[in-house]
């Protein structure tokens, strides 16, 4: 609690005024972390890109300046900003603090933007230093996690030979994410500017058969695995032989390479999450009518929620609380779906609600196709003594595993998002490079998270959410990509949406609030000095900053 003492003082130029009340408590800059970046699994600075955006103006940039000072500050631990302005899921919005007004910023729909920018200007990635090592790395899979630890150790002198089992890098970007969520020019375009960096890339090389692991570990000074999960599942059910029951990763890899697939005209896909919509999805622009099983409610339904949508407005039936018993099978191919009706009990391990199944309720679905999304898992064979745990490598927090010199990240660790995998990519680099230069590892500890009720949401102007344009269902085919990117205009008037939660932007409200002149100009990017010697506690800044960039200590 604050503590005021009454003193009478004669007024003195430069000091505080005879009669006014002094508090101990003086005006302290504390930082603090915004919700989206707390969020971002690849730590990106988006409250520094996005106030980027909206102050170029008042830095003296153009707008073109601030596009690529933006766009370094992504690719500095991100190298895919318009991969990921179209794939990523986005928490950083779920946790944006302006969620509490008018909608959060839209800084998916600006990472595109921004990451486009890069693309249409050709700009390329750079090197931390000109220091070059002879330390040969050896990555095993050209996925996200595998290209994101290629890349930061190409730009920190190292070379890098990438490994990929596949005829082209890109991991599940390529083969799993169909190409209306992500042109496959946008990707090759992003991983060519890896590559531009020195990486060499050998495809069509499966560790195991091509080339051993054991003389991988002997040419290299240090070794990541980050294979992916491209293994599916079937269902464990009577009649999954058929030769119309596929897997959902297995189905989506034979659609991205190109290759044609027989599902006739009524396909059924048994799952819940982004796998099992995009089977879906895809399954209904080759020409079928499409199901989809899921056996629990919409609420616990994984898959992206925009993308939950676009396969209903797309015509796509999602029959919830239903689950597979038995696929019937008539002159050797399936024919139908013996089904139970769910009902939800008590939360599992997931924290979700189990189904349970209602005696009784058996219905059948004809079908022409069965695809089984259901789950995933990496192929391991052929990787030496890599420790695993229930189907997946065992890695520590840097990607560290039990083997010396040997790194893992992806989904071949754990199941998770993009970004998680680019994530963990940039720490395995990161825990390399200590390693071979005998550096000292440590995480970030970022300040404290800053939330809605430390902001002054009623100080910032109502300004409705930017949302990007979609084709509209009719008009959608294979490679047609659904939605549209921002225009300029549009982006610059979303970044303004930014509250720079816990860091000064310029706004003066210290400044203007404060009638003992306790602070003074500097310029741009320094903020203000804080007068202390004239300063009398009155904590009018700190209740009026806007972004709670100042506290009372």
């Amino acid at each position: 609690m604050a503590i005021f003492k009454a003193v009478k003082k004669p007024v003195v130029k430069g000091t505080v005024s005879a009669g006014a009340e002094i508090s101990r408590l003086r005006p302290k800059y504390a930082p603090k972390t915004p919700p989206c970046i707390n969020t971002c699994p690849c730590g990106t600075d988006i409250r520094g890109w996005l106030t980027t955006l909206a102050q170029a103006k008042d830095y003296g940039r153009t707008n073109e300046q601030a596009y690529e000072i933006a766009w370094r500050m992504i690719t500095d631990r991100n190298p895919f900003p318009a991969v990921c302005g179209r794939v990523c899921p986005h928490p950083c919005e779920d946790a944006c603090n302006r969620s509490a007004k008018e909608g959060p910023v839209a800084v998916n729909a600006l990472e595109r933007f921004v990451g486009d920018f890069g693309l249409s200007k050709g700009l390329k990635l750079t090197s931390l230093d000109s220091q070059e090592y002879e330390e040969k790395i050896a990555v095993v899979g050209a996925g996200p996690a595998g290209l994101s630890c290629a890349y930061q150790l190409a730009r920190r002198g190292y070379p890098v030979t990438l490994y990929e089992a596949f005829a082209k890098p890109g991991g599940m970007l390529r083969y799993g994410i169909p190409a209306y969520r992500l042109p496959r020019s946008v990707l090759d375009a992003e991983i060519q500017r890896i590559l531009d960096l020195g990486v060499e890339l050998r495809c069509n090389q499966v560790i195991g058969k091509d080339v051993s692991f054991d003389d991988l570990r002997k040419e290299y000074k240090a070794v990541f695995v980050g294979i992916g999960a491209h293994q599916g599942f079937k269902l464990g059910a009577p009649g999954e032989d058929a030769p119309n029951v596929f897997t959902g990763t297995g189905f989506l890899n034979q659609v991205n390479r190109g290759e044609e697939v027989d599902l006739g005209d009524k396909v059924i896909v048994v799952g819940g999450g982004d796998t099992a919509v995009d089977a879906a999805r895809v399954s209904k622009r080759l020409g079928a009518k499409v199901t989809i099983l899921y056996r629990r409610s919409r609420q616990e339904m994984p898959a992206i929620k925009q993308e939950i949508e676009g396969a209903l407005e797309e015509g796509v039936t999602i029959e919830f609380l239903a689950a597979p018993v038995e696929i019937l099978v008539n002159g050797g191919k399936a024919t139908a779906m013996k089904c139970l009706r769910m009902e939800l009990g008590e939360p599992d391990s997931s924290g979700r609600r189990r189904p349970v199944p209602i005696p009784g309720s058996e219905f059948e679905v004809e079908t022409t196709a069965v695809i089984a999304a259901i789950r995933q898992e990496p192929a391991l064979d052929g990787l030496g003594e890599i420790p695993q745990q229930k189907g997946l490598l065992k890695a520590d927090e840097w990607g560290s595993t039990e083997l010396e010199g040997v790194y893992a990240g992806g989904d071949d660790i754990a199941l998770g998002l993009v970004t998680i995998a680019i994530a963990q990519g940039r720490f395995a680099a990161e825990a390399i490079d200590a390693r071979l230069r005998g550096k000292t590892l440590e995480k970030t500890v970022l300040p404290p998270v800053i939330k809605p009720e430390r902001v002054k949401l009623g100080w910032y102007k109502e300004s409705p959410r930017h949302e990007r344009l979609r084709v509209p269902p009719e008009q959608r085919g294979v490679d047609t990509e659904i939605e549209a990117g921002l225009l300029e205009a549009e982006a610059l008037e979303e970044a303004k949406r930014c509250m720079s939660c816990g860091m000064c932007m310029d706004c003066e409200t210290c400044w203007m609030y404060c009638t003992n002149n306790c602070f003074a100009k500097l310029p741009k990017g320094e903020h203000y000095k804080i007068k202390l010697e004239v300063c009398n506690g009155c904590k009018k800044c700190a209740e009026e900053c806007p972004c709670g960039y100042i506290e009372m200590v």
